[in-house]
């Protein structure tokens, strides 16, 4: 990992190009040369060394970061569109040499409050994230997920700067590792900012694997011991809490691949099986099985999905008219072989 320099501590520095006609052009220095565009050059920061784990993402060589050139690309063709918006973007994008610094100062300029300066969270977000490969991985699937799963998500430049779906959760991810590093007055203050901000409350101690999308996520909670596994899509106003006073492991337990429907309420200590479906307004108190779609209140089973993709993947919140036709003939020929009956006993 290359030495990260502080964005507080750059405000003052400028990448100066000498030209010297007896100097061949540097076309490393050249290539971030925004002078067609913008009035400044792009700050001195240190470029971390490549990232073996980027090789997951990336369809060529393993020095490649294809998100960041696609949110850089994004950001220079929006400043031509856009000029009133290119200090902005230069700000929080272009004058950057890496994501992790990218998010980590949007995410403090977001979160800032008279007692939370923004050059002293921007400090805690970048030393967290450069730091830590698998947040770096994670900032990167999930705004992949956003990018990929939400039709009003216009590019990745729009979810890294506008999506407090997508802030909450990177934020989370800092506040997360600080729980497990033992700051959790930190954690816990940053868990409070979350809130105040975004309007989502995810306890620093939940765990959240990666992949995931909050869409608008407005109302969000995610308990204390929730735990939610890769490629999970929630809406808004989900509730992933206890039952009551008890202590311990009292929250939900997510499966890949689920999708949670906008205010389902799912409580206490129990299981929603991989690549299940809950539908908006549902009130989950048993486990769900696995790739199962359930509703009401309470929840109970109407159906299973046979195909292989995941409905975190597909989105589809309904079940259409073709749906309940192919469940029906599955279902009868479900019953004819007792495959259901241990699911219609236990009551969902």
């Amino acid at each position: 990992m290359g030495t990260w320099v502080p964005f507080s501590g750059t405000l003052s520095k400028r990448l100066v190009i000498e030209e010297d006609e007896n100097t061949p052009p540097n076309p490393k220095l050249m290539e971030f040369r925004f002078d067609k565009v913008f009035p400044v050059y792009a700050m001195g920061v240190l470029k971390p060394d490549p990232d073996p784990l980027l090789a997951v993402l990336s369809s060529g060589s393993d020095l490649d970061d294809p998100i960041w050139d696609a949110v850089r690309e994004e950001a220079k063709l929006e400043a031509e569109k856009e000029p009133i918006l290119s200090s902005f973007l230069y700000a929080s994008i272009l004058s950057h040499d890496c994501l992790e610094q990218a998010l980590g100062f949007v995410l403090a300029n977001r979160l800032q409050s008279p007692t939370l300066l923004a050059t002293q969270l921007m400090d805690i977000f970048c030393k967290i994230i450069m730091d830590d490969r698998g947040i770096q991985r994670s900032i990167r699937l999930d705004v992949q997920a956003f990018k990929d799963r939400d039709p009003s998500c216009l590019s990745f430049c729009s979810a890294l700067l506008y999506l407090k779906g997508y802030h909450s959760l990177q934020t989370y991810r800092v506040a997360h590792a600080l729980w497990n590093q033992g700051r959790r007055v930190l954690a816990l203050a940053l868990q409070s900012r979350i809130s105040e901000v975004f309007g989502v409350d995810i306890h620093p101690a939940a765990k959240i694997g990666e992949g995931i999308l909050l869409d608008h996520a407005t109302g969000v909670v995610i308990g204390e011991t929730a735990v939610i596994g890769n490629r999970v899509s929630l809406m808004q106003g989900v509730t992933l809490g206890g039952t009551g006073k008890e202590i311990g492991d009292r929250h939900p337990k997510i499966g890949q691949g689920a999708l949670i429907g906008a205010s389902a309420n799912i409580l206490g200590n129990i299981k929603i099986g991989e690549g299940a479906m809950i539908a908006a307004g549902s009130l989950v108190l048993k486990d769900v099985p696995p790739r199962s779609m359930v509703a009401g209140i309470p929840a109970k089973v109407i159906g299973y999905y046979v195909d292989e993709q995941d409905p975190s993947l597909t989105m589809k919140h309904d079940a259409s008219k073709e749906f309940f036709e192919h469940l029906t003939v599955h279902r009868v020929e479900g019953r004819s072989s007792g495959a259901w009956g241990q699911n219609e006993s236990t009551g969902h």
